[in-house]
């Protein structure tokens, strides 16, 4: 398999780097092991020849994107972690003709893309129309930046059509595994062990609910009055008095920012505290359902469960 790893001046060290090693990783192994697998050719490409990391790392260049046919063009994020930082770079020169080279490589190629690089697909319009996901706290950014994209910010990674996104910071290792498995699911396992990787299908674990709240103003409001009533019913008529909007408003206004409706927004914050409660005090399952507004913990642990999936392991989920 061919893969052109895009490289941007100011990319992020550790998903660049997690890239490549990953499909290193891989191609060591399959030797060593004599498994009959192609190798994994991995060439780092640009639109400048020099590049410098986020960490001001000279990258070496072997040749511009889109001047050779690969099977996979891989975007890594770039080092922008807040959207202050991140606005701008999307404006620059190197991004803007990037995008070009990724619209005119989208043809041949397929497209891969983790945490910051799915912002560069976008921007390219090439998610236009597809599921994708991103990084968790940007996702009220992508959302309004990028409303052709059916945002799935929960998910780890999402497959559509010829592209694949991969969530925040470290899923750059999900997403190279992922192409791995592409070719060998033996291979990509082994690979996982190896660096010591688990299976981690959604992001809702490490989701921080008020971070994403804060980015508007109605939104919080609700997000202080909903914290403060989570062991009440949720009633929708008192939580658009509260924000004081009315109730098409407070939903279309969740909607817009978070992508789910005022309820599910509130499970999302109920299920935040469950956890925290699980992890730092001595209470039975039974006593924090009470605590966060469900009737038994029955429906506590079936929520835990469905939402944070193998992220509960450690946690006190006995009946």
């Amino acid at each position: 398999m061919k893969l052109d790893v895009l490289a941007l001046d100011g990319v992020f060290d550790t998903g660049l780097s997690t890239v490549l090693d990953v499909f290193t990783t891989a191609n060591e192994l399959a030797a060593m092991l004599q498994l009959d697998v192609p190798p994994f050719q991995a060439t780092v490409v640009g639109v400048r020849k020099r590049v410098r990391t986020a960490q001001g790392l000279a990258v070496p260049i072997a040749r511009a994107v889109g001047t050779a046919p690969a099977d996979w063009l891989v975007v890594p994020a770039l080092g922008c972690k807040m959207p202050e930082t991140l606005e701008p770079a999307l404006s620059r020169a190197d991004v803007r003709d990037a995008c070009t080279a990724l619209r005119a490589s989208s043809e041949s190629a397929r497209l891969a893309a983790a945490c910051i690089g799915t912002f560069v697909l976008a921007e390219a319009g090439l998610l236009d129309h597809h599921k994708a996901t991103t990084t968790w706290w940007l996702a009220t950014m992508f959302r309004q930046r990028y409303p052709a994209v059916q945002l799935e910010d929960s998910r780890m990674l999402v497959s559509s059509g010829h592209r694949v996104t991969a969530g925040a910071a470290l899923s750059h290792v999900d997403m190279a595994l992922w192409l791995v498995r592409q070719v060998s699911p033996e291979l990509a396992t082994l690979v996982a062990r190896y660096l010591i990787v688990d299976s981690r299908p959604s992001q809702s674990a490490y989701v921080i609910s008020d971070h994403l709240s804060h980015s508007d103003p109605l939104v919080e409001r609700f997000e202080r009055w909903a914290r403060g009533r989570l062991a009440d019913g949720f009633s929708l008529d008192e939580a658009a008095l509260a924000a004081g909007a009315s109730k098409r408003t407070l939903a279309r206004r969740m909607q817009q920012v978070l992508g789910k409706s005022p309820l599910s927004y509130v499970q999302d914050l109920r299920v935040e505290r469950a956890v925290h409660l699980l992890k730092t005090s001595d209470k039975s399952l039974e006593q924090i359902a009470g605590m966060v507004g469900y009737a038994d913990g029955v429906t506590l642990r079936t929520l835990l469960r469905q939402r944070l999936g193998r992220g509960v392991r450690e946690m006190r989920l006995e009946a």
